[in-house]
């Protein structure tokens, strides 16, 4: 896309007013009285907790939205930890060289915590990927010695790198091995704890909370989004029935979990009606670009507040696009809210729109002084 063509009004006037819809409403939102069962700060209300995602193949633009946060993040989880052919930790050329300037936009706020997020991808040295590898981490898992050589990789590169805590974000767990993740979890825990560091373990909406046996201690971030996605038609990624479903069933987990929220949306291929095939993600930004395209204005969805459109592109193709701007995200930090719950985490910073992230921080830090 040409940086220099300009957008359309009613593109810059929805961008507007949506970094001024999110600071309000967020603020409000945040700063209401805590359900009666969750645990209080000593001014009587429920801390709020903010933190996001930067990943390391898109942190140039992370940091630009990281800056913007004006150190109002908890904490910061770092896309970097992978692994290669023989099950050990691979961390890729983008992080090694945005690392540093990640973390000095971090430092700059003096509050922010960094951590490490380890995924169970595996990138192999011919190029080739296999993501949300289970194989991988039955391998992990699968008994006391694999465990323990895992584990101590893990605190070897936190150290290496200066990370105050680690995040697992292992995904498609087979139910043959969710007894053994949870070992990994308690060992995990207490070596890290030793040293001052934090553990915190991202389970997908699917996961079987009511049975799994889950050590208090870490804290448990729970996926909300991709609710539609490349695997169905168009849709949002989450909507409030979604979302207060699934604080329901987050009550059977130990501590005060956390509501992982997605930025961002998907265009399909075809229109509203039709659309089918395989959908690709896209930014904030990149959506209202798109929404150049559009002969209308982008319309809001009433169940989930998620903006939607569509457009015909250069080969005369229909395509139909959903996505969450800051107004989406304070609603659905609403439905989390009145769902009793705290503690947001955004996936992920990275060509966000103007006023998002920076409304949504302010209204967090705005619940704390309330």
């Amino acid at each position: 896309m040409n940086s220099s063509r300009q957008a359309r009004p009613f593109v810059v006037v929805l961008l507007l007013i949506a970094g001024a819809a999110v600071a309000a409403a967020i603020a409000w939102i945040w700063s209401r009285q805590a359900p009666s069962g969750a645990p209080k700060t000593p001014q009587g209300e429920k801390a709020a907790e903010l933190s996001a995602w930067i990943a390391d193949w898109q942190w140039s633009a992370g940091v630009e939205d990281l800056k913007k946060t004006a150190g109002r993040l908890d904490s910061l989880q770092i896309f970097a930890a992978y692994f290669d052919e023989s099950d050990r930790l691979r961390f890729t050329d983008e992080f090694l060289e945005g690392f540093p300037q990640i973390r000095e936009a971090a430092g700059e706020s003096g509050r922010t915590r960094l951590d490490l997020t380890l995924v169970n991808d595996i990138l192999r040295a011919d190029g080739t990927e296999s993501r949300k590898d289970t194989a991988l981490l039955s391998r992990l898992v699968a008994d006391e010695e694999s465990r323990s050589r895992h584990i101590a990789e893990i605190e070897e590169a936190a150290n290496r790198y200066g990370f105050g805590g680690v995040e697992l974000d292992y995904e498609k767990v087979s139910g043959g091995d969710w007894d053994n993740f949870c070992k990994l979890i308690a060992e995990l825990y207490p070596r890290l704890q030793r040293t001052g560091k934090t553990l915190r373990v991202v389970l997908e909406p699917g996961a079987p909370f009511d049975r799994l046996q889950l050590p208090e201690g870490p804290v448990y971030v729970v996926m909300a989004y991709n609710l539609y996605g490349g695997h169905s038609g168009p849709g949002p990624k989450a909507d409030d029935a979604f979302i207060r479903k699934l604080a329901a069933r987050m009550a059977a987990l130990p501590g005060s979990p956390g509501l992982a929220l997605a930025t961002g949306g998907f265009v399909w291929p075809g229109d509203s009606g039709s659309g089918s095939g395989k959908a690709a993600g896209i930014t904030e930004r990149q959506a209202a670009l798109l929404a150049e395209k559009s002969p209308n204005p982008p319309s809001r969805d009433k169940d989930s507040g998620s903006l939607h459109f569509e457009f015909t592109d250069a080969d005369k193709k229909k395509r139909t696009v959903w996505y969450a701007d800051g107004a989406t995200l304070a609603r659905w930090a609403q439905t989390a809210r009145e769902a009793g719950l705290s503690s947001i985490a955004i996936w992920r910073l990275g060509e966000l729109g103007e006023g998002t992230l920076e409304g949504l921080a302010a209204g967090f830090a705005a619940s704390d002084n309330g």
